[in-house]
């Protein structure tokens, strides 16, 4: 390629700034792209042509993607400073390579500003026609992207290997500081572990947040700044007072339980800085692949003790506070219940959870069959629902898995796990197209009797062979999903011995959600009283399991539960 010469006949002395610019993966090229050669270059230049070089502006290890670059600002207002002739790089690609943004530069901004800008190299001069500029630019932006998907391909390899290729999360390091394996931080694992204790215990992210500041633990961008390689810029956003968004990025975060997750967001686009969120279904996750800080109870426990002070669990600020308080619901409308009634001199009996939401006074709708069941009745029962699992041996706790995984088989409507299900499924519809094609052509005389049965049977065992994989896949899947389930909700029973006083924190151990129905009067009655026995359906949703009964269970005013198939079809 011919290379640019700028004689100066008359011998008047112009003058010139030189940009160089190296990104990191380019760095590994060698000496030739090198800062150093690239100024070697340009100052041979200047001197060949009678050019008084003026300042030089670097930016090293910086992409050419776009010109958000120190050096490359720096230049620009040098430029509007102080009277310079020209702008010299080694070529194109150093000015950048963005072709929208790099020819924007090189024949509008620069021209604007009466200023020769040459590219050495390449045979660019802003004062002379270039024919090949338009392919020179698009060329180095198709350099760009096929950098950009050899960097999205090698990243995605160490996401599926379960490789933690980001900054480690607060409480973590890289192991020896350069692998992508994570390791407990002694500094900072133990502040991770005390805001998950408090979480168990009940207290809510804001209060979390003021026990931190108030104890002088650091905040995770102050540990950074006082540990790492910051910017005035970004050190400044460092404070050292908790946020309670922080602890709450904290406590949702698996990746304490030991797991990588990557890929929660994404640049909007190869050439933007925008990072936009990604549906958790496509994030990269790996289990188990470095030691976890907390248990997954803790992280369960600390999940639903964080939710319950959210606006879905306070809403109804005239309810009473109880255990049951944000998971206790009208079976007939959905409506949340709420705690009302009376304690007198300590005496409980007289406290109620009465009715729903939407069957108070000034609600616009009413439930016209509310439900309402004693406080004391409630916490009878529902302790003994979990004293009833606590006492289970592991035999019992065995056929109850096994009784959920053949009911998991028989009616467990399965989602399509996966592109090799679907194309499997294509696959069976297309043979018995195929068959039914073949049929055809024999009524025609196109093939024989021998060769139809021949072909026929053929694809009938592939597509049997197919049915009886996609069938083991489907209940392997499904038995799978249901021992880890159980395997989580027992392994919660088995920190309990037996359940004496029922507090709030184990019924949200437990149990997600209770849905109360209405009393069954006998024949006659229309109201209810003490003296009057009644029966009530309550249907109880466990964490994990969910519903062991889909109708939930009766009982009656002993809280004894009934057998009763009438009553089973209530709901």
């Amino acid at each position: 390629m011919e290379i640019v010469t700028h004689k100066n006949i008359t011998g008047y002395q112009q003058t010139a700034v030189a940009y160089t610019r190296l990104s990191v993966e380019e760095a590994k090229e060698g000496e030739s792209s090198s800062i150093t050669n690239q100024k070697n270059i340009i100052s041979r230049y200047c001197d060949d042509n009678n050019i008084k070089l003026l300042n030089i502006f670097a930016d090293d290890g910086y992409s050419g993607s776009n010109f958000n670059r120190p050096d490359f600002k720096k230049m620009i207002e040098y430029l509007k400073q102080v009277k310079v002739d020209m702008v010299i790089t080694k070529d194109l690609s150093r000015l950048g390579r963005d072709m929208t943004e790099s020819s924007h530069y090189a024949e509008i901004v620069f021209p604007e500003m009466n200023i020769h800008y040459i590219a050495i190299s390449d045979g660019f001069d802003s004062q002379k026609v270039n024919v090949m500029a338009p392919f020179q630019f698009a060329m180095n932006d198709v350099y760009l992207r096929e950098t950009s998907r050899k960097i999205n391909q090698v990243i995605q390899n160490k996401r599926l290997n379960g490789e933690y290729c980001a900054c480690p999360a607060f409480g973590y390091m890289k192991e020896n500081g350069k692998t992508n394996h994570l390791v407990p931080n002694p500094d900072t694992a133990p502040t991770v572990k005390y805001i998950f204790k408090l979480a168990c215990e009940g207290l809510s992210a804001f209060a979390i947040a003021t026990r931190l500041t108030d104890e002088g633990y650091t905040t995770p961008l102050m540990y950074r700044v006082q540990t790492g390689n910051f910017t005035e810029k970004g050190a400044a956003r460092a404070v050292e007072n908790w946020n309670h968004t922080t602890v709450k990025r904290i406590l949702q975060n698996e990746v304490y339980l030991g797991h990588t997750i990557l890929g929660k967001q994404k640049k909007a686009s190869l050439k933007s800085k925008k990072k936009i969120s990604v549906p958790k279904e496509d994030w990269y996750i790996t289990r188990d692949t470095h030691q976890p800080l907390i248990t997954p109870e803790e992280f369960e426990t600390a999940k639903i003790n964080i939710g319950k002070n959210t606006k879905k669990y306070t809403g109804y600020d005239k309810c009473r506070q109880s255990i049951f308080n944000g998971i206790t619901f009208c079976m007939n409308c959905g409506s949340a219940m709420c705690s009302c009634g009376s304690v007198y001199n300590g005496e409980r009996e007289k406290y109620w959870y009465l009715g729903c939401i939407s069957n108070r006074k000034r609600a616009t709708t009413r439930c016209t069959h509310a439900a309402r069941i004693k406080y004391t009745d409630l916490l009878t029962i529902i302790k003994n629902e979990l004293n009833y699992f606590i006492s289970l041996s592991d035999k019992e706790i065995e056929s109850i898995v096994n009784s959920a995984i053949k009911k998991s088989n028989s009616n467990q409507v399965y989602e399509d796990t996966g592109q090799s299900k679907a194309n499997l499924t294509k696959r069976i519809n297309d043979i018995d197209r195929i068959i039914a094609k073949l049929y055809n052509d024999n009524i025609s005389g196109l093939i024989d009797d021998e060769r139809l049965a021949s072909m026929v049977s053929d694809l009938t065992k592939e597509s049997n062979a197919i049915k009886a994989r996609l069938s083991y896949e489907e209940d392997t899947l499904a038995n799978n999903e249901v021992k880890d389930a159980y395997k989580k909700f027992f392994n919660i029973v088995k920190q309990y011995n037996h359940i004496e006083d029922l507090d709030e924190k184990t019924v949200r151990m437990f149990i997600e959600r209770i849905d109360i129905g209405e009393k069954i009067l006998p024949d006659g009655y229309q109201v209810a009283s003490h003296h009057i026995p009644t029966k009530q359906q309550i249907k109880i949703t466990y964490r994990f399991i969910g519903c062991l009964d889909d109708d939930g269970q009766c009982f009656n005013e002993n809280n004894d539960e009934i057998k009763d198939d009438e009553l089973k079809k209530v709901v």
